[in-house]
């Protein structure tokens, strides 16, 4: 990950504005070396706002989602952790593992700063399983230059399942950066793959000055790596591309690939994070296995007004092909939105967002996700609402379950579009939109949605809502917004974004789905069948544990209908 951005210990995110003719976060960085290393005691730690199902450790500080992998019946999760304070220092790749995605036991760090050429640093990477069963990871050090290298780690007993023990072998770094790399700005290998000829190939994220890079090298022996002499892709003025994550997924069907897949009924997904905006875009397109060049396939932007993972608090997103159910899983990093000072007090920053199976939508445009099976293992106490009428203005409460610790699922439907308000052609930037246009704004189809997370009076709540809108040539432009304006009664330290995204989906059915997963500080929701996905944090002040209140809302002029309701409270995983 990128240098300034973790030597500042938490994005502040109270400076954060969109520039709509470019949809820049721009965002400022504050350094609180005194904090990184400030332990905090187990029996400190705060409970308010900590999550009972997604992924955390214990104490203290974690981000990327690093190495995921399946072996031996076993999912592995590596992760970027400090073992000493609840801000960024100190990184090591700490591990955990699970037999269902969901509960997780720790087991010892995996890597640790030990060598000269990770001596500053154990950054993050991919683990590639090789033939014969073999896992290896890759990953960046930083040297004693502050150079970003890259560095190979292999497990020192291949029959432990659990993988507890890794050997960095003294022939590292791998990878060196040449003089045509910034070695400051060289990090993130993808999960290696094999083509044809035999030859490995992993990308690794970088810059050429503004413009983002994916450097393409290749080995026979996954040892000595040569770099291509053109990247597998750039794009101009997009700056430091990280995480990088390249995957092949099938025309059809919601199955995975292994990494290696490529060739006819396949097509290739590039995921960068970029450094500039803190957001993950994605493209869909085809790999020219023969020129090792990727080539999208221009139904999206390639850029900052591209498609993303998710719009919400999601970054350094890494896949995983799971073997044992034949699907693609992806993790992503959800960060606090509260202070550096916040987080030490509370003892703890940062999770993992719920993992996710994704597969190609059957227009071949962009991605679908949706929650891994396993969680609806959690599901407990149901409640349901069928046939539901709301007139403009009306909320109803759903009553019967633990509304702070609950999944929802919901199909809204309306009897015409008669009523749609019209869409600007230049609002190009959802965030914004949403911004201007929040869930109390009345409009025509919609706002309608949920209000999660509200306490008794509604003086405080989180909405996820739709607001559709008619575009020219009779077309219409849904939005999806996840809220958090009014998410907290508390008004300084907080970054409460109103984020958004439109949702590319067929409206002749007249019904919009939606699901979301409420989970304390954590309101994620997939919208459209998980054409669009928002994860946000929040720190409510009054609708917390019991107090927490759920609603089902239409702000909009057509009357919309409740047509099924399903809602669950959430039983508490054991993780870590």
């Amino acid at each position: 990950m990128n240098f300034l951005r973790f030597l500042s210990l938490l994005l502040v995110f109270s400076s954060l504005s969109f520039l709509l003719n470019n949809g820049v976060a721009q965002s400022r960085h504050e350094i609180y070396p005194e904090l990184q290393s400030l332990r905090v005691d187990t029996s400190f730690i705060r409970p308010l706002h900590r999550t009972r199902f997604h992924f955390q450790p214990r104490r203290h500080w974690i981000n990327d989602p690093n190495g995921p992998m399946y072996f031996k019946g076993i999912y592995h999760l590596f992760y970027q952790y400090n073992p000493k304070g609840a801000v960024w220092g100190n990184i090591v790749w700490a591990h955990s593992f699970s037999r269902d995605l969901i509960n997780w036991k720790a087991l010892p760090h995996a890597l640790s700063p030990s060598k000269p050429f990770d001596i500053n640093g154990c950054w993050s990477g991919s683990a590639t399983i090789l033939p014969g069963g073999r896992p290896v990871i890759m990953y960046t050090g930083i040297d004693p230059h502050n150079r970003q290298v890259q560095n190979y780690a292999v497990p020192a007993n291949l029959s432990d399942p659990y993988l507890r023990d890794w050997v960095k072998p003294d022939f590292n770094p791998v990878v060196d950066p040449d003089s045509g790399v910034n070695a400051s700005a060289f990090r993130d290998p993808t999960t290696g793959w094999r083509g044809k000829s035999g030859h490995w190939r992993t990308v690794i994220g970088s810059r050429r000055g503004s413009r983002g890079m994916a450097y393409l090298y290749r080995s026979r022996d996954f040892v000595k790596w040569t770099r291509a002499k053109h990247p597998l892709h750039s794009v101009a003025n997009t700056g430091m591309w990280e995480c990088p994550d390249f995957y092949p997924v099938p025309l059809t069907g919601k199955r995975g690939l292994d990494t290696s897949v490529s060739g006819g009924g396949v097509k290739h997904v590039l995921k960068v994070s970029l450094d500039l905006t803190r957001y993950d875009y994605y493209t869909v397109g085809k790999y020219l296995e023969n020129k090792d060049r990727y080539v999208p396939d221009n139904t999206s932007p390639d850029g900052w007004l591209g498609l993303r993972y998710d719009y919400g608090n999601y970054y350094a997103s890494k896949t995983f092909y799971d073997a044992g159910k034949k699907r693609r899983v992806l993790w992503g990093w959800a960060n606090e939105s509260d202070t550096a000072r916040d987080d030490v007090a509370k003892g703890w920053a940062g999770i993992q967002a719920i993992p996710r199976t994704v597969w190609l939508d059957p227009n071949r445009k962009q991605l679908l996700q949706w929650p891994v099976e396993e969680v609806n293992r959690l599901r407990g106490m149901k409640v349901e609402m069928t046939n539901r009428k709301l007139a403009k203005g009306q909320h109803v409460e759903i009553h019967g379950i633990s509304a702070a610790q609950a999944d929802v699922e919901v199909t809204f439907s309306f009897s015409s579009l008669d009523k749609a308000e019209p869409f600007d052609p230049r609002w190009v930037d959802a965030q914004s939109v949403c911004g201007r246009l929040g869930s109390t704004a009345q409009g025509g189809v919609g706002p309608f949605g949920l209000l999660t997370l509200a306490s008794k009076h509604l003086d405080e709540f989180t909405p996820v809502f739709f607001r559709i809108f008619k575009a020219h040539h009779n077309k219409h432009v849904v939005l999806l917004c996840s809220d958090a304006t009014s998410s907290s009664l508390r008004t300084k330290g907080l970054y409460k974004p109103s984020f958004a995204g439109f949702v590319d989906i067929d409206l002749s059915s007249k019904k919009l789905a939606l699901r979301t997963l409420i989970d304390h500080s954590m309101v994620e929701s997939f919208g459209g069948g998980g054409k669009a996905c928002i994860t946000s944090r929040v720190y409510p002040t009054k609708a917390v544990f019991g107090n927490a209140h759920l609603h089902v809302f239409n702000n909009g002029s057509e009357l919309i209908t409740v047509d099924n309701l399903s809602a669950w409270s959430m039983k508490s995983a054991r993780v870590n």
